[in-house]
């Protein structure tokens, strides 16, 4: 950049900088809302925005939408952005091939189709034709497909379809011969899977009829699982199993492979489980209970002949693969098939008779081949630290294809034969960057209190640690979930950029086991705001970054997270960027399915949770007169996750404390949920917003 240049473009940002200073926020009003926790009182003035469908709410909405717009129109270089990020996300993208039947089956995109369509083929060199186009079903793209599922003879398919980003999914039921939509339709589905009994009929789980008008803030109570006979209408389906006593417990059931064992999953929240199996041979017997719940998390993989092997954490944090005797379930009768190792176990896999193991290694997976027994057969190479998965099929099937990724390394799908264990590459992403100018190291820092945590640090090769390159840090720490390395043509903009990008594996995640996971979770919670500060204390100590450089990025409980920290120290970043979060840790639990969270987070109605939950809570830690980072706050008006009343409560007290400083804005996208099934034209939307908002509060200019 010439010396003439870069003086007219510091004049235009600080005229700019003028400008945006002058940011007039709605008036949002205030009702007197006060509740009393064991003495404490505390004000909940924006109360009146948790109805998402009153008119005030919608003209807040679009007030604040507007503000937001007029900021993000002013940024020279927002539409050079969006372009590039376009031009970027337009390359073919494919979702690893499966077999079913005649037909191989797999996702793609042309590049920028709002959702990927499902084709097949005969063989894999057989001519493609669509299976299913979700494009078809919504005049906007807005309309998402779950992966279909099929009867053993392959004659049908059942699938649940989502619209406008709702968790909310209607079941539909195809013959697979003809492509032909059957009249069968089933609604009121919410986290469930569909499990064929022959060509009959299928499992699954469904809520009540829900109150239109409020279906998408309402506590969702008293899931039950049914039976649905094909070609009979839904009133009919047949109740297998409810617990009335239990309304906020989640129960999920379905049949093994060979349709020996059905089982039934019950859960009291995001963490403990509880499996009750029947023996199908004797279709009028009663349901043994398999493995009691809540203390331990399992999982059952398949059936081995009489016996079940069953993935679990009881007396193993980091999970073992034990078989399990229906008729003699006591856990004295385990037979441990795989030991519990130093890594940790995150997933199981079965096809062609075999199980494929998903170890984590400091956050990379390493995947391994046994048979039922767990007689180790080999490990399957992959190509660096990075995440694979898809390692699933069917018994008689002698081949599976799996992904991997990284963060410089954009997919790439490899066929794997089963029986000799010949890997080779099927098919890689074209991707429209240079993978090789780009390099990722993993570091360790010492938390608060000790704790050894890793990250990934990505840039561009030959960055200089002068302690002033644009950063990005992004972190979840929670609820089991870990955080691995993954390719995002989103972040992929930013490292062309200029930028750093810091992936932290949190406490709350199980990259090291259920022991990571609990050091993170109720009462340890603060470990992971400790966790992120420490990481951020890290970069700037070790001449990444400095404060002013600095942006911090997290959705859903990772949203939680940013808000966390930019509350407890907000000297420490520049921009923040809480995405769909958590931010009223006082009444999530009083909306849809946020009860369930109570495992991980605790309930402000319990004494002992609500002291924990307050010096946290982020909607209560804002103050007034504190300089918060540059905030761009995201949510959406289908999202029935985690509600928008936690943004919008978050956003309207933000904008009241911090008045005149940085901006703090919020962005809420229409007919969008919480991240799930978002068209492609929306993610573009979405990060041309995003990247623009980080870059200009960064000081950063467009390459």
């Amino acid at each position: 950049m010439t010396r003439k240049y870069s003086i007219l473009f510091i004049a235009m940002m600080t005229m700019l900088s003028s400008a945006f200073a002058q940011i007039k926020y709605p008036e949002t009003k205030k009702v007197d809302q006060v509740d009393d926790y064991f003495g404490t009182k505390v004000s909940d003035p924006y109360r009146w925005l948790e109805d998402d469908k009153s008119p005030e709410t919608a003209a807040w909405v679009a007030a604040e939408n507007k503000i937001t717009q007029d900021y993000l129109s002013k940024i020279p270089f927002r539409e050079q952005v969006r372009k590039r990020l376009e031009e970027m996300w337009n390359y073919p993208k494919y979702s690893s091939p499966f077999k079913e039947g005649e037909y191989y089956y797999y996702y793609k995109n042309d590049g920028l189709q709002n959702q990927s369509i499902l084709y097949r083929q005969p063989g894999l060199n057989g001519t493609p034709e669509i299976f299913i186009d979700p494009n078809k079903m919504s005049k906007d793209g807005t309309a998402a497909v779950s992966t279909p599922s099929f009867t053993k003879n392959k004659k049908y398919a059942a699938y649940m379809i989502a619209q406008a980003g709702s968790d909310w999914q209607e079941a539909y039921v195809m013959d697979v011969a003809t492509k032909k939509v059957l009249d069968d339709k089933i609604q009121w589905i919410k986290f469930s899977g569909l499990s064929w009994k022959g060509d009959d009929g299928f499992y699954y789980s469904r809520y009540p009829e829900a109150d239109e008008t409020k279906k998408m803030t309402n506590q969702n109570q008293n899931q039950k699982l049914y039976y649905h006979k094909l070609g009979t209408p839904q009133s009919e389906d047949v109740l297998i199993y409810e617990d009335k006593e239990h309304p906020l417990r989640s129960v999920g059931g379905g049949l093994t492979e060979d349709e020996r064992f059905l089982l039934i999953h019950q859960s009291e929240g995001t963490s403990g489980s509880q499996i009750w199996v029947k023996d199908m041979k004797n279709p009028n017997s009663s349901f043994i209970l398999l493995i009691k719940g809540f203390d331990t998390n399992a999982g059952v993989i398949d059936n081995d002949g009489d016996r079940l092997l069953v993935l679990t954490n009881a007396d193993a944090p980091n999970y073992k693969v034990v078989s399990i005797d229906p008729k003699n379930p006591s856990k004295e009768n385990w037979q441990t098939i795989i030991l519990t190792r130093t890594n940790f176990l995150q997933s199981v896999g079965t096809a062609g008779g075999k199980l494929f193991l998903t170890y984590l290694e400091d956050a990379s997976s390493r995947v391994y081949q046994t048979n039922y027994k767990g007689v180790l057969e080999r490990e399957i190479k992959l190509p660096g630290i990075g995440t694979a998965g898809g390692f699933d099929g069917n018994r008689e099937d002698n081949e599976l294809f799996y992904t991997y990724s990284s963060f410089n390394y954009p997919p790439a799908i490899f066929h794997y034969t089963i029986s000799n264990g010949q890997t080779e590459l099927f098919r890689k992403a074209e991707a429209k960057i240079n993978a090789d100018n780009y390099q990722t190291v993993q570091s360790f820092f010492t938390s608060k209190d000790g704790a050894k945590v890793p990250m990934f640090i990505t840039y561009k090769k030959g960055l200089k640690l002068n302690g002033n390159n644009p950063t990005l840090i992004y972190g979840y720490g929670g609820f089991n979930i870990p955080s691995t390395p993954g390719f995002s043509i989103s972040n992929a903009f930013f490292l062309e950029q200029g930028g750093v990008y810091v992936l932290v594996n949190l406490r709350g995640g199980n990259e090291y086991g259920e022991a990571w996971h609990k050091a993170g979770m109720l009462q340890n919670k603060q470990n992971v705001f400790n966790d992120f500060i420490g990481a951020a204390e890290f970069l700037i100590k070790t001449k990444y970054t400095n404060p002013q450089k600095l942006a911090m990025r997290g959705g859903s409980n990772g949203g939680l997270l940013v808000g966390a920290v930019m509350t407890q120290r907000p000297d420490l970043f520049r921009v923040a960027i809480p995405q769909v979060g958590v931010m009223d840790m006082l009444r999530y639990h009083t909306f849809t399915i946020g009860h369930a969270w109570a495992t991980e987070y605790g309930r402000s109605d319990k004494e002992e949770d609500f002291k924990n939950l307050i010096k946290y809570s982020p909607l209560h830690n804002l103050r007034k007169g504190v300089k918060y980072p540059a905030t761009l706050v995201t949510t959406a008006d289908h999202d029935d996750r985690v509600v928008p009343a936690h943004s919008f409560k978050f956003a309207a007290t933000l904008q009241e404390d911090n008045a005149g400083a940085n901006p703090t804005l919020i962005r809420i996208e229409t007919k969008a949920g919480h991240g799930g099934g978002k068209p492609t034209s929306k993610q573009i939307d979405e990060a041309s917003d995003i990247w623009s908002f980080v870059m200009y509060n960064l000081g950063m200019s467009f390459k």
